[in-house]
């Protein structure tokens, strides 16, 4: 089953709309963006669906600990396991989606807020990750300029618990509701369970899953009309997921 995310969510109403469609993970954003939200925006939304991961107990699978970058699968597979292992206690997961911010500033929001993930969405190192309180998904950007040849070299395991690949375009590196070559997301996905964010909306979703065949989807301005969330939207996105899933 391709996992969804559902980010760009700026009010309690929107997490539970999303939460009741079936996302698996709600994104809020501190990063500079239209969607910008605050400490208490955000603290809110969390109480809105449930406990923080943090209060409650699991066990999760033992770490993976891969030698060289040809074992990129492997750790970012021991990845998708852990977060399943969190999905099992809690569902959706709350990522807070930051962009070249401090990260004594992360910390302190995601330790005030309760967010379960954090999302680095800006020119973050992959060894700058191990900088956070949260496990990390790192995103990787995606330009016109890059090959499709071998884009698994974009990628780096042990540091981020999972990968996502979004357009690089426009001010803010993301929610530009603009696509990248799935080739280059194909080849991937081949290799890493990977989320693939970038222009996605209820009408391409199926095609997407088809092409690239992404571990999870991300979409923002995909389930927005006249710049605010669109419940509709989103439960059509959630629902097309699954459409494409079944066949």
């Amino acid at each position: 089953m391709t996992l969804v995310k559902i980010c760009g969510n700026r009010t309690p109403a929107d997490v539970i709309a999303a939460a009741e469609a079936g996302a698996d993970f709600v994104g809020m954003i501190f990063a500079e963006s239209s969607r910008r939200v605050d400490i208490d925006q955000a603290s809110a939304m969390v109480r809105a669906i449930g406990r923080p991961l943090a209060e409650h107990e699991f066990v999760v699978p033992p770490p993976s600990q891969p030698r060289v970058r040809e074992e990129a699968g492997v750790w970012f597979q021991h990845g998708s396991e852990v977060i399943g292992t969190y999905l099992d206690v809690k569902r959706p997961l709350t990522v807070g989606v930051f962009a070249d911010q401090p990260f004594e500033e992360i910390n302190e929001i995601v330790e005030e807020t309760g967010i379960d993930l954090v999302q680095l969405s800006g020119h973050e190192s992959w060894d700058e990750c191990l900088l956070v309180a949260r496990q990390v998904i790192q995103v990787v950007h995606i330009s016109p300029l890059d090959s499709p040849s071998d884009p698994i070299v974009l990628v780096q395991p042990g540091f981020a618990l999972a990968l996502m690949l979004d357009s690089a375009h426009g001010p803010y590196r993301g929610g530009s509701g603009i696509t990248f070559d799935w080739e280059v997301a194909r080849l991937i996905s081949a290799h890493v369970p990977m989320m693939l964010a970038g222009g996605l909306n209820p009408e391409n979703i199926r095609e997407a899953i088809n092409a690239v065949h992404p571990w999870a989807v991300d979409v923002a301005s995909g389930t927005e009309r006249d710049g605010r969330k669109d419940h509709d939207r989103v439960r059509a996105f959630v629902r097309a997921v699954r459409e494409a899933d079944a066949r």
